[in-house]
């Protein structure tokens, strides 16, 4: 497991020095415990930056035994970094690295999803549901991170899935460069009752 941490310990060293976004430990914590909870066949993250949330997600992905990441970067240099600190950490055979703006690539997935992570710019969460929606299974589980800082920003995607589904809002004090207090709010998806 060392090689792993070590992976997980220059990311997240790589993140601090260079102001790239992450979740960082305390959220990464929560996450992990999530995907533990949803046990997901696949997983969508959008927004992969260096691959920091991704390897939490790969790692437990590993440790449950199931499941695949699907996790879109819209920066391609970033994505290639990201699937460097995949292969290096020993998990890139659970990650399917996407390059392109989210909202496009998410039009492409064909496959169930049981766990959406939204990390991206806070104006396309809302876009990036709704091209997703139709692949998300009954129940699937939504991440959405940022929504301390981003709220005003993703107000249409809070709007939207507030109003209509079950929605937890969780807060967490976080030693990070740029901000020491942030939420996640967690949304547990229902299918429209078919007509």
């Amino acid at each position: 497991m060392k090689k792993f941490d070590d992976v997980l310990q220059s990311v997240e060293a790589s993140c601090r020095e260079r102001h790239i976004p992450m979740l960082g430990p305390e959220k990464a914590e929560f996450l992990k415990q999530v995907v533990q909870k949803v046990q997901p066949n696949v997983v969508i993250e959008c927004g992969t930056a260096i691959g920091y949330s991704g390897l939490w997600i790969a790692q437990e992905l590993q440790t449950i035994g199931t499941g695949k990441l699907i996790t879109i970067e819209i920066d391609p240099a970033r994505a290639s970094e990201a699937q460097s600190n995949f292969t290096q950490a020993g998990v890139d055979h659970l990650v399917d690295s996407r390059i392109g703006d989210a909202r496009n690539v998410l039009n492409d997935i064909d496959v169930a999803v049981d766990l959406l992570l939204l990390d991206n710019d806070f104006q396309n969460y809302f876009p990036c549901f709704q091209a997703i929606e139709p692949q998300l299974t009954n129940g699937a589980t939504i991440v959405a991170d940022n929504v301390g800082i981003g709220a005003d920003s993703m107000k249409d995607y809070l709007d939207y899935t507030r109003a209509r589904y079950k929605t937890e809002l969780h807060w967490f004090e976080i030693d990070l460069p740029w901000v020491n207090r942030d939420a996640i709010e967690i949304t547990i998806y229902q299918k429209p009752a078919s007509v």
